[in-house]
């Protein structure tokens, strides 16, 4: 066996609690687009290519105020496009890794609900960038928050626009937005992603043996791999791209997440 396996496998086998960071490599096996690089992005959306808009123009407040339809076409696109996905196997592997007697808890940039939709329980994720299902005020006129289920949007995807109402605020009556954290967002509302991260700790101190299974987490936003090395738990880091890791307690597996998983799955006796 693999030597990097055999030592990821030690450590899950002695762990009380399991710390999983997802990037947005997490989600490829589902089938959700890479948007790494204009090329990338532009092929999923590319009206906005057309337009010469990049991810950081569009997944940007001020999009939202400049075109409406565009924003919520993108946007609206991707809400529906998540509802409809299919969470990969891996996500089960991960579910089947989680030891006693503290279990699993997640630390994730996407903002997908995969792991929701993937039977993990909704107070033990954390997603630090926001979810698409919860939305808010654009202004905002207050920090309420609430589930995006009754918008059903319309898109016209060739135009990369939404066909029918965008929704809005239920106080205010104005303008709302997904709940994630975009470029130059001076207007997120943090609360709920706060109170995730505040669960997390707490689950941490009661975790003696802590182990950390990274999957696709990039360096463009280093957010996902830095809090897992800061933890200063033995890392276990699944990236085919970038899949250096410091030195100490961490191993690399230069594989894609459910291949990556699989091998780790296999290596346990858990799958």
């Amino acid at each position: 066996m693999n030597p990097y396996l055999t030592r990821a496998a030690d450590w899950l086998r002695a762990a009380d609690g399991l710390l999983i960071t997802a990037g947005a490599g997490m989600g490829i096996d589902s089938g959700l687009p890479d948007f790494r690089g204009p090329g990338g992005f532009w092929a999923v959306y590319p009206a906005l290519g057309r337009a010469r808009l990049d991810f950081t123009s569009i997944a940007n407040p001020a999009a939202f105020r400049r075109d409406v339809g565009l924003a919520w076409g993108f946007y609206g696109h991707r809400l529906a496009l998540y509802r409809r996905t299919v969470p990969h196997a891996g996500f089960a592997l991960l579910r089947a890794l989680a030891p006693e007697p503290q279990g699993a808890f997640v630390f994730t940039s996407n903002v997908d609900g995969q792991f929701q939709k993937a039977g993990f329980a909704e107070e033990r994720v954390c997603e630090v960038h926001g979810s698409l299902h919860v939305l808010q005020c654009l202004r905002p006129c207050s920090q309420a928050l609430w589930p995006a289920d009754a918008f059903l949007p319309e898109v016209d995807e060739a135009e990369c626009r939404l066909t029918n109402a965008p929704p809005s605020c239920p106080r205010c009556g104005g303008l709302a937005r997904p709940n994630v954290l975009m470029f130059g967002d001076g207007g997120w509302v943090e609360t709920r992603s706060a109170a995730q991260h505040e669960r997390l700790e707490s689950w941490l101190q009661g975790v003696e043996r802590l182990v950390c299974v990274e999957i696709g987490a990039g360096t463009a936003i280093p957010t996902v791999r830095l809090f897992g090395e800061h933890c200063r738990a033995p890392l276990i880091r699944i990236n085919p791209s970038e899949p250096d890791v410091p030195s100490g307690d961490a191993v690399s597996l230069p594989l894609g997440g459910r291949a990556g998983l699989e091998a780790l799955a296999d290596a346990v006796g858990r799958r």
